[in-house]
């Protein structure tokens, strides 16, 4: 279910939610998960 599922087709057009739109979602977790292991691969200094 997204967002927006719930929403009728005039609501949906009211907050600018084109048909055929693309949403990609990122959790918290990936980005954290990401930045440690950045984190670990500077030089120590």
């Amino acid at each position: 279910m997204t967002t927006h599922g719930r929403l009728t087709d005039e609501e949906k057009q009211k907050a600018g939610i084109a048909e055929g739109l693309g949403r990609i979602s990122v959790g918290l977790e990936d980005i954290v998960v990401d930045v440690k292991t950045a984190l670990n691969q500077l030089p120590q200094a």
